[in-house]
């Protein structure tokens, strides 16, 4: 039992009908198509998901976490700095930072209450279930930190490898739990609704429900269907639309995409955070914003610290801010970089703070106790998304979105340092609880999947990567730190014909991974475009000239 989609509608048929309908195409049939059901689908294995998953199985409930590769490949891996925690938190003097950091525009109601549940669940999961690894001083209390636009000290961290740190702890955590499958090496292809995709008929008349996912096993190239009576988006950033960022591999908003192609709400979806420090030369890697909370100061090729003319906070202002005044001093001085400069601070503590950067940068040739570490913007974090709750309901029934997927309003037009991996724990904390009482409570109806047709033919490879070329260079030329309404237009026109053409390409072709993120990512990169479009004042990480 295959499954076909044709003009973005859902259709079971025969060997025969699909020979009729795909004149010229040869198509794989099965009608054995392998359907697995579960209590709780979760798409995506980074902090958001993984938190999800250990509280909903500790709860009882059978889940399974899809990961498109290996489950340690992550945004949430490859955070360094560190994630907000204060065991009696001042929710408001946070509350007044990310408001200055967001330009405003945070959903305040939900920064106050996942701000407390991700405190909470910081305590409870990783300090007191899991002990995790967080630095701490000679009498074992925790050490806390400072970063762009804090004005204190509330960040715990361990060392520059904070996420890392998180999700190994989590993930051993999960690999003993009984209650949950990981899948590595399966990736979602898209979300199976009552209106779409059930073979009853009748469901057509149903409200817009979500009841799972058709998946596709990177292995074998095989595509089944997993039923879910909660499915979880939780699969990240958007970040390799762009052709320079920090993100992880397959990054390119999978979970947005098929979640608006089934009516799903996405908003804010202008706001893209580039982070302002990125290693110039050689192999691109995230410098983290803890460096100039510990006093690292930011300067141009002729050696001027050059952020005090820029904003009162100097090193410390918000992102957007830091990122476009270094794009201006390299416009400037001709220059293909700027300079961050710890030079002056202590060596030996210097190691100690950032092991794993400092032994990165030597490896490229940088010793950053005794030189400065070349440094530029790129694609970090998108404040964007699918519409979602503080407990990640969207508006399509039993999907939940949660992670730098959801957009719950809490990073508004530009987010506050280490607040994504508090939302991320929080949202999976809060999500799961709710969804655990649903279950408990509730009645849920899987129906029967329609079938999926897979054509024969296999895609050409060197295609797809031309196509994601094109759609990673005209996000950056057009859709990056500074935007006009011309190179919106010329973005908008370029990608709408990739679109129509990867469409049609999608509907012939075998899928692998590499096409899903080509589908995906245009998909997404149009919603960025759209919406950029649509707003035309400048405000936060959306910047008009």
């Amino acid at each position: 039992m295959f499954e076909k989609r044709s003009f973005s509608i859902t259709f079971s048929f025969d060997k025969k009908q699909a020979k009729t309908l795909l004149p010229g195409c040869a198509v794989l049939y099965n009608i054995n198509m392998k359907t697995v059901q579960t209590d709780c689908l979760v798409i995506g294995a980074g902090i958001a998901g993984s938190v999800y998953a250990y509280e909903a199985a500790r709860a009882g409930l059978q889940v399974t976490l899809l990961c498109c590769g290996t489950w340690d490949v992550a945004n949430s891996d490859l955070a360094q700095g560190g994630i907000v925690y204060e065991p009696q938190l001042d929710v408001e003097g946070l509350l007044k930072d990310v408001r200055l950091a967001t330009a405003g525009l945070c959903n305040e109601p939900a920064v106050r209450e996942l701000s407390l549940a991700g405190c909470e669940a910081v305590q409870k999961i990783f300090l007191t279930d899991l002990h995790t690894d967080f630095s701490r001083d000679e009498k074992g209390q925790l050490r806390f930190t400072r970063e762009g636009a804090h004005t204190k000290n509330r960040i715990i961290y361990w060392k520059d490898t904070t996420g890392h740190s998180l999700l190994s702890s989590i993930h051993k955590a999960l690999a003993k739990e009984k209650n949950v499958k990981v899948l590595e090496n399966t990736a979602a292809v898209d979300l199976l609704t009552l209106s779409h995709s059930s073979t009853d008929i009748m469901d057509r008349y149903a409200p817009l429900t979500c009841f799972g996912a058709y998946v596709l096993d990177n292995t074998t190239g095989q595509v089944y269907a997993i039923e879910a009576k909660k499915t979880i988006l939780a699969t990240g950033g958007v970040g390799q639309v762009y052709r320079h960022t920090t993100n992880a591999a397959h990054a390119y908003g999978h979970g947005i995409a098929m979640a608006y192609r089934v009516g799903a709400r996405v908003m804010n979806m202008e706001f893209m955070q580039f982070h302002p420090t990125v290693f110039a030369k050689g192999k691109s890697f995230l410098i983290s914003e803890a460096l100039r909370g510990e006093g690292a100061v930011l300067r141009n090729c002729k050696g001027e610290a050059f952020m005090p003319k820029y904003h009162p906070l100097k090193d410390l202002a918000p992102r957007d801010i830091v990122a476009r005044a270094i794009e201006e001093e390299r416009l400037k001085t001709s220059h293909d970089c700027v300079y961050l400069d710890i030079t002056h601070e202590p060596a030996e503590h210097t190691k100690a703070r950032f092991p794993a950067i400092y032994e990165t940068c030597l490896k490229e040739g940088v010793d950053l106790t005794k030189q400065p570490i070349p440094v530029v913007p790129a694609a970090h974090y998108f404040c964007g998304g699918i519409y979602a709750t503080p407990q990640g309901r969207t508006n399509i029934l039993n999907l939940n979105a949660i992670g730098e997927t959801a957009c719950t309003g809490y990073h508004g037009a530009n987010r506050l340092a280490s607040t994504s991996l508090l939302e991320a724990v929080a949202t999976g904390y809060l999500c799961a609880g709710a969804d655990v009482k649903d279950i408990q409570t509730q009645s849920f109806r899987l129906p029967q999947p329609k079938a999926w047709v897979v054509p024969e033919k296999q895609p050409d490879l060197n295609l797809i990567k031309q196509d994601l070329a094109t759609l990673k260079s005209t996000m950056w030329n057009y859709v990056g730190l500074v935007r006009s309404a011309t190179h919106l237009s010329r973005a908008e026109k370029i990608l709408r014909h990739l679109h129509n053409e990867i469409d049609a390409f999608y509907k012939g072709y075998a899928l692998n991974q590499e096409l899903l993120d080509l589908r995906n990512g245009t998909q997404t990169a149009l919603l960025i475009v759209y919406a950029a479009i649509k707003n035309k004042h400048s405000i936060g990480c959306h910047f008009i000239k």
